[in-house]
């Protein structure tokens, strides 16, 4: 079995925010091959990070799976999610500065992604190995609210539910002036896409075979809600 799966939403192929995203971080995650970057200054280093989790929102955040856990028990629970959840529109989306990442994200809250997380993170959490010692302090090292602690505590993640937000990373953490530099080179790449309509209809199912490994686009499963 794979070290590590989660549960994200990522562009069907065919849309064009697909290739672009891919192309901004330089890595395809369907085919694992490297992309050619745009021409500006510093992307590849700048990316770095985000590109080893290729293109995505997280919906239910990266899991160690239960021992004796099966790929078809991963495949199993996520089509009893996708059972209950009928395909919708995303919102608008833009380029946006995130305390200092810059990640797509829409331009209005949707309460169709916030139910679709939630249900992604529930819905598959009793195959979840639970969060050890170690994982739990890296978590907890810059100080957490109450808030996110209590997810932390039940979830193994700060960041879900009530604390959970739709984004799209498109960088590390960026000074002011790398702030002006990849914003606006952000913003040309991708916007043609951005301006598209388009509807969320399956749950991708990414996978990491080994700490530090790439992960890869293994599944969609489709919304049939």
């Amino acid at each position: 079995m794979t070290r590590r799966v989660a549960l994200y939403y990522a562009p069907a192929t065919s849309d064009p925010l697909w290739s672009l995203g891919a192309r901004w971080l330089g890595r395809d995650p369907d085919s694992n091959a490297p992309v050619p970057q745009p021409a500006v200054p510093g992307i590849a280093e700048a990316t770095a990070d985000p590109r080893g989790y290729g293109f995505h929102a997280t919906l239910k955040p990266p899991m160690r799976l239960r021992a004796g856990t099966r790929w078809a028990d991963v495949l199993r629970a996520v089509d009893e999610v996708a059972a209950g959840i009928a395909p919708f529109d995303m919102p608008p989306l833009a380029v946006a500065d995130l305390l200092g990442f810059l990640a797509v994200r829409e331009t209005v809250p949707s309460v169709a992604l916030q139910a679709l997380s939630d249900a992604c993170v529930a819905g598959v959490d009793a195959l979840r190995e639970p969060a050890d010692a170690a994982e739990l302090a890296r978590r907890r090292r810059g100080g957490l609210a109450p808030a996110h602690e209590a997810m932390l505590t039940r979830w193994g993640y700060p960041y879900v539910f009530a604390t959970w937000f739709f984004h799209m990373t498109l960088t590390r953490r960026l000074s002011a002036e790398e702030h002006a530099i990849f914003r606006p080179a952000a913003e040309s790449h991708l916007v043609p896409a951005l301006r598209q309509t388009r509807r969320v209809e399956d749950i991708c199912l990414f996978t990491q075979s080994e700490p530090g490994a790439a992960f890869i686009l293994a599944d969609r499963v489709p919304l049939s809600g």
